[in-house]
């Protein structure tokens, strides 16, 4: 079990899930301009080493991983490699893998059982394995923070099996904040909008201007609107908040 205290600054490790592009990538350049040591963790190990050079280039410290998420044998090894870049702890895990751009959207009565289990694997199961490999590495102090998304708060027709995933990420969340809290880990998710990732222009056309009018901010999210809201709930000024969910969309919807 590492030492109590959580490490900042310089020598704070930060290991982020689905870093390979979008907003993970944009989460990995954010910790890494802060100091922070940074974990570079995708089932794409070439979208991790393209974030890992971008990184590097800006003379940051990283590491760039393949891991499946939905494979406790390889999250181990994830997890295990982590912590040996970052001495023996990981201060900060950021679930941020998930399955987003290439799920068919249908009526619920239309999805493919196979495809649900999928999308269940890699967005639900892959937090959960995640956390419970990398709470042997986190410190006292230590921060989990699990990316949901804002269309829980309103539902989304046609896409029935994300919507469930990324519910089950704030269930999960409330039980790992209950179950870490004694060791003062403090479990907290954000619940982004449509953001312009790749992946995003990809699924919508025109998606610069998707849901803008609905916003109280009329203008599309990009990456770097969510980045704050990690670096907030990474950071001690989030110390006595946990098992929150933090929605950042512009204000398209209010909780």
């Amino acid at each position: 079990m590492p030492e109590s205290g959580t490490v900042r600054g310089p020598s704070r490790t930060v290991l982020i899930t689905g870093a390979g592009g979008g907003l993970g990538r944009a989460f990995a350049l954010g910790f890494s301009a802060q100091g922070d040591r940074v974990v570079v963790a995708d089932i794409n190990l070439d979208g991790a080493q393209k974030t890992a050079a971008l990184i590097s280039g800006g003379g940051g410290a990283v590491l760039a991983l393949a891991v499946d998420v939905t494979s406790l044998e390889s999250v181990a090894a994830m997890a295990a490699a982590a912590a040996t870049f970052g001495g023996g702890h990981i201060d900060v895990v950021i679930n941020n893998a998930a399955i987003y751009a290439t799920i068919t959207r249908g009526p619920f009565t239309e999805l493919d059982p196979d495809e649900w289990d999928r999308v269940m694997a890699v967005n639900l199961k892959g937090p959960w394995l995640v956390t419970r490999v990398c709470s042997t590495y986190l410190p006292d102090g230590g921060k989990v923070i699990n990316l949901s998304s804002a269309t829980v708060m309103s539902g989304s027709a046609q896409w029935a099996h994300y919507v469930a995933s990324k519910g089950g990420v704030i269930a999960l969340t409330r039980v790992l904040a209950k179950e870490l809290g004694d060791r003062n880990i403090t479990v907290n998710a954000i619940a982004p909008g449509f953001t312009l990732t790749e992946a995003s222009y990809g699924l919508i056309d025109g998606a610069e201007n998707y849901g803008v009018e609905r916003g109280a901010l009329k203008r599309a999210s990009e990456p770097e609107d969510i980045v704050g809201a990690a670096l907030f709930l990474a950071g001690p000024g989030s110390n006595y908040i946990t098992g929150q969910t933090l929605v950042v969309d512009g204000g398209r919807q209010f909780i």
